[in-house]
């Protein structure tokens, strides 16, 4: 068990920082994962596939974090506190990054989970449908849709604004 779970921390981690955009919380995401699959330890003889239950796992932390965040968090517009923006970075690559991270800030959420677990994770659709707790149908329609606006907005066909910070604040 004990190599199973230290096994897909890397995983967890790299699928946490893309959901939440912010490395600490991701690494409290990751921590309340890890404190729920060991209290659980009594279902591990029974787990087929350790990766996609502790994705489960992560994916259920998160979604209860958000509704914690609902309930009583307080957000600061974006723009009270910086008062400029830096100048993005002259390399395409590094723009073509930005633009990605921009896009998939703005997907809704549920299109966002399943592009990041099939398309960063590497997750199968029966997988992923495990992990989100949907049809693999579900899976199949959120992540075409999911990919069809990447790519619009990658080729310019939709014009990117800045995220909405209520959306992309780090989970608590």
């Amino acid at each position: 068990m004990r190599q199973a779970i230290e096994s897909h921390i890397p995983d967890l981690r790299r699928y946490a920082r893309a959901l939440l955009g912010d490395h600490v919380d991701a690494e409290e995401l990751v921590q309340e994962c890890l404190v729920r699959a060991l209290a659980r330890r009594h279902f591990w003889p029974s787990i087929r596939d350790p990766r996609a239950y502790l994705f489960t796992i992560l994916h259920n932390a998160y979604v209860d974090g958000l509704a914690k965040r609902k309930r009583g968090a307080t957000f600061v517009d974006f723009d009270s506190v910086v008062t400029r923006l830096s100048r993005p970075a002259p390399q395409p690559a590094a723009l073509e990054l930005r633009d990605l991270a921009r896009a998939l800030a703005i997907l809704p959420h549920e299109q966002r989970e399943t592009v990041l677990l099939v398309g960063l994770e590497g997750l199968s659709y029966r997988q992923a449908a495990d992990v989100l707790g949907v049809p693999i149908g579900t899976v199949m329609s959120r992540l075409s849709r999911g990919r069809e606006f990447l790519r619009k907005s990658m080729e310019g066909e939709i014009r990117l604004s800045l995220p909405d910070p209520q959306k992309t604040a780090g989970w608590r």
